[in-house]
């Protein structure tokens, strides 16, 4: 039986996250990781090294060498980069926030679509072992939701907010989870170490009548990635950081009386979210079916978080 052929890969960008898209491509055997580029040459050269392939002076150089690219640079640089690759048939993995805008999300979106390749985003939680344990283990659709992700500032560049550097992680999630269009929400925010916004709380309606409240913050003394998620006769706790979920169940105690939780914490598999992330997208550029988080998804998430800037802006803490 003949082989299938392997994916020819690139990443564009290897700073933080970057030269770990380098290392897990090198460990996906359907992959070819033929090569690697950054605006810092010596940089470029030095992950090319530790991943045992090629550095590009630029990523014009990969034109036509690769069959699908991370692109893995700072987000006003997304659409140029990502546009150039899809308008000539490459598939794209382009980290989060998908684009600075939904205008430039959904150009990339319809030219993904032109060309008939897969535009994925990269909102990894999606493949946290925890996350992916939650499937069909609630009873009924949520009625509420509640995340905190919460950080010490990162010591690395920031060229977005908190709701784009690490709220979006979980609009995503919630989106996913609760499945309904959001009808109104609230929102706060504030600068603590830099000029832009560094924690913030957004509170979102949705149309099915959930109710969702995410806390986001990079200026904090201690680490937190958790979400509840609440439905009438179940609810569950996920933990995100050290990929635990627990899973309560309600057995109703008739007519007047109380009824009971039983508790159950589920085995979770643990798993390497970017090197599933990165296998996902290769198995989709080979077999051309749809991403696990698709364009239109980042366009989504995008979406509410542009309203939860605007309503921060509008109540000027």
């Amino acid at each position: 039986m003949k082989s299938r052929k392997k994916i020819r890969v690139g990443v564009v960008g290897v700073g933080y996250l970057g030269k770990l898209h380098a290392e897990k491509y090198a460990l996906i055997k359907e992959a070819e990781l033929v090569g690697v580029t950054d605006a810092d040459a010596g940089r470029a050269k030095e992950i090319a090294a530790l991943a045992s392939t090629k550095a590009f002076a630029s990523y014009e150089d990969l034109f036509g060498k690769v069959d699908a690219v991370s692109i893995v640079t700072p987000t006003e640089s997304h659409f140029r980069i990502g546009l150039e690759f899809l308008s000539r048939g490459v598939h794209v993995m382009m980290e989060k926030p998908v684009t600075n805008t939904t205008a430039e999300a959904d150009q990339l979106i319809a030219e993904a679509k032109k060309k008939g390749v897969i535009l994925q985003v990269g909102h990894l939680e999606r493949f946290n072992g925890a996350y992916t344990a939650l499937a069909g283990r609630l009873k009924s659709p949520p009625v509420y939701v509640e995340a905190h992700r919460l950080s010490p500032f990162p010591n690395r560049s920031t060229d977005v907010d908190v709701v784009l550097d690490v709220m979006i992680h979980d609009i995503d999630l919630v989106l996913d989870v609760v499945k309904s269009n959001v009808k109104s929400l609230e929102a706060v925010g504030t600068p603590v170490v830099s000029p832009k916004t560094d924690m913030a709380n957004a509170r979102l309606q949705f149309e099915n009548g959930c109710v969702a409240s995410i806390t986001a913050s990079r200026v904090s003394r201690s680490r937190v990635r958790k979400m509840e998620i609440v439905a009438r006769d179940s609810s569950a706790t996920i933990d995100f950081m050290n990929q635990h979920l627990f899973v309560s169940t309600l057995t109703p105690g008739g007519p007047g009386r109380v009824g009971t939780l039983s508790d159950e914490q589920v085995e979770v598999p643990k798993a390497d979210a970017i090197l599933e992330e990165l296998r996902s997208f290769v198995a989709c550029s080979a077999s051309g079916g749809r991403p696990v988080v698709s364009g239109e998804d980042g366009r989504a998430a995008l979406d509410i978080a542009e309203l939860i800037q605007g309503a921060i802006a509008h109540a000027g803490l």
